[in-house]
């Protein structure tokens, strides 16, 4: 029987008489405070405050279509039950706003963050982040990451004028990293963060590092590793990599993934509320990187999967890096980047102070490469490299059924 733990019942006395007396703890970011690199512009007003005006840039922004066919860990499955980064995005947001409702934090700022802090991931998921990150750095020292590359999707490539507060929480989501107490650090202004954003380029190490400046960064920053631990079980059964839930054990959070969420949200929510920081409990905290790990050895390194995308989707995006980077310099205007991505992004109506052309080469080749679908990116290998034998082989809808 699935075991669902809930708030004790002091906890619960004690928020139910806060919201009754206005006596609710308040560290929730304040929109009037926002700050943004163009303040002449986007005002918070009354209906539309500063962080709904965040939400609705980044939900309307050109590359906020291509979460829906971007792998989040299954690349190579047509079957419309495995989560792709859509769905990720707004499951992490749900939790989010399910703990900072409780912990009384601003809950569009958490959207704001949630729905943006994977849009500049690459298709195929983690694998397709390394493979860009080698060649990259191969060509000229410096790293991509995905959390990087999202800021610079809202901030660079689209200038979106995003507000600080939701940026910062964005670069520093690291779903990657668990940490048992999340305590947000100091974030003053754009100059600050330009630089932190530049270390990132320069030391892959530095990523791991960064802490949210902001509650509702923190809860996100934790929320992402919820919302993935138990879903990609699910998942993983569907893919039959594992037979069943409890498969990969308990670790005292729970075997399936409602239990693991319900679980992980009302341990936060009771050892963080009315309190400057998120935070587990020892037990729950070390049941957290339990799980992960068992995820991380039972599912996403395995060689059934591992072996599949070294074989397949390196070679192919290692192929098409070099040769995009070479119509680029031969300035091939016929060429897919020209035609699909620098007329893109120049023909939208976002100003930026710099023209796009005027970008370092490879630094539009990974703009690219980023920004592509699993399935865009596998059509465009073909399309550049149609007599070339790689080739992804799909696990059908069909392939378990013999009539």
């Amino acid at each position: 029987m699935p075991n669902y733990k809930k708030l004790s019942p002091e906890m619960c006395e004690r928020i139910k008489a806060d919201i009754e007396n206005g006596t609710r703890p308040d560290f929730a970011a304040k929109g009037s405070l926002a700050v943004r690199r163009n303040p002449d512009y986007d005002k918070e007003s009354i209906w539309r405050p500063a962080y709904v005006r965040d939400v609705d840039k980044i939900m309307h922004s050109p590359y906020y279509n291509r979460y829906t066919d971007k792998t989040q860990v299954f690349s190579f499955y047509k079957n419309d039950d495995i989560t792709r980064r859509a769905l990720h995005v707004q499951l992490v947001s749900r939790i989010a706003r399910s703990i900072g409702s409780v912990l009384n934090l601003n809950l569009d700022l958490i959207e704001a963050i949630a729905l943006g802090h994977d849009i500049g991931h690459t298709p195929f998921g983690h694998a397709g982040e390394r493979y860009i990150s080698e060649v990259y750095h191969g060509e000229c020292g410096r790293y991509f990451n995905h959390n990087v590359h999202s800021v610079r999707v809202l901030d660079g490539i689209f200038p979106l004028n995003i507000t600080l507060d939701t940026l910062d929480g964005i670069i520093s989501h690291n779903g990657e990293f668990e940490m048992h107490e999340y305590r947000p650090s100091v974030m003053t202004d754009f100059g600050q963060f330009d630089k932190m954003m530049e270390s990132c380029y320069v030391d892959e190490k530095n990523i791991a590092h960064i802490i949210p400046s902001t509650l509702e960064g923190c809860v996100v920053r934790v929320s992402d590793i919820i919302a993935y631990l138990g879903k990609d079980r699910q998942d993983a059964i569907r893919a039959k990599l594992i037979s069943n839930d409890t498969e990969l054990g308990d670790a005292g959070i729970g075997t399936i993934n409602a239990e693991i969420i319900n679980n992980l949200e009302v341990n936060i929510i009771e050892h963080s509320y009315g309190k400057p920081y998120i935070m587990l409990d020892a037990e729950h905290y070390e049941g957290l990187k339990l799980s992960k790990r068992a995820n991380y050895e039972q599912i996403y390194h395995t060689e059934k999967i591992s072996k599949v995308l070294n074989s397949t989707v390196k070679p192919m995006m290692q192929r098409l890096y070099y040769k995009l980077l070479a119509d680029l310099k031969a300035g091939n205007t016929n060429s897919p980047i020209f035609r699909h991505h620098i007329d893109f992004v120049t023909g939208n109506h976002y100003a930026a102070k710099t023209p796009y052309m005027e970008t370092e080469y490879n630094q539009i080749v990974v703009d690219y490469m980023a920004s592509m679908t699993d399935d865009y990116c596998t059509e465009l290998y073909h399309f550049l490299f149609p007599k070339d034998t790689i080739d992804i082989k799909y696990h059908g809808y069909f392939e378990d059924i013999r009539l």
